[in-house]
């Protein structure tokens, strides 16, 4: 069973989201003592984080960095705040989706449901395209007999760019992709992950794996 880990200060929202993750069947923890939420999260075995962007002594944003650091594990912000600069940051700071309050339900159980789903996908799947492979449960990039491992928006990157490799893929739809907003984010952030994946390429010997077709986009 999906263990949900919420962290939020209201003690009425976190009781509403408790029980509505309960009966759509998943395993529901809290955070009540903020005072260090982060030893609670590393202790714990989740699948998901549910994160308020306002809290006790420091915010959603600053625990989302210092957890993304630490483990791979997807975070929806659940906010009240609908301004597009927490968004933003919520995304910089490494959070796989943003949903504000009061939420729609189903929605909010959608956003659940895609973001642990692409989890597992992540973890059991070892992909090739010519002669490279990468496999997913270890983030390890192989050609011949070298390897690289990525961080997470390079095994974001890789991972879209294998699932489309008969086609060339445009700026906008990876920054979505991988940000879930092609509206907010500058396509210099873009531009420097892809360099420091080049980079890891080349280290094994792959110059020229991925290509950009200028004006347009990216194809392996």
């Amino acid at each position: 069973m999906i263990n949900i880990l919420i962290i939020e200060d209201d003690e009425n929202i976190r009781e509403e989201l408790t029980t509505l993750l309960r009966k759509n069947n998943y395993q529901v923890s809290c955070i009540t003592d903020f005072k260090h939420p982060l030893e609670n999260i590393y202790q714990g075995d989740y699948q998901l984080l549910l994160l308020d962007i306002t809290l006790p002594n420091q915010n959603g944003f600053e625990i989302c960095q210092k957890i993304k650091k630490e483990l791979d594990i997807p975070i929806i912000f659940v906010t009240s705040s609908n301004r597009p600069e927490d968004e933003l940051k919520s995304i910089l700071s490494g959070g796989d989706d943003f949903i504000t309050k009061p939420y729609h339900v189903s929605l909010l159980l959608e956003k659940i449901k895609r973001a642990t789903k692409k989890k597992d996908t992540l973890n059991n799947q070892i992909l090739k395209v010519k002669d490279v492979v990468y496999d997913m449960s270890t983030s390890l990039l192989s050609y011949q007999d070298k390897n690289v491992e990525l961080t997470r928006n390079e095994r974001k990157i890789i991972y879209y760019l294998f699932q489309n490799a008969d086609r060339l893929v445009t700026k906008d739809e990876l920054i979505e992709y991988l940000w879930n907003d092609k509206y907010y984010l500058d396509e210099n952030i873009l531009i420097v992950n892809m360099n420091r994946l080049r980079k890891k390429l080349k280290e094994i010997g792959l110059d020229n794996f991925i290509q950009t077709i200028r004006g347009k986009g990216y194809q392996i």
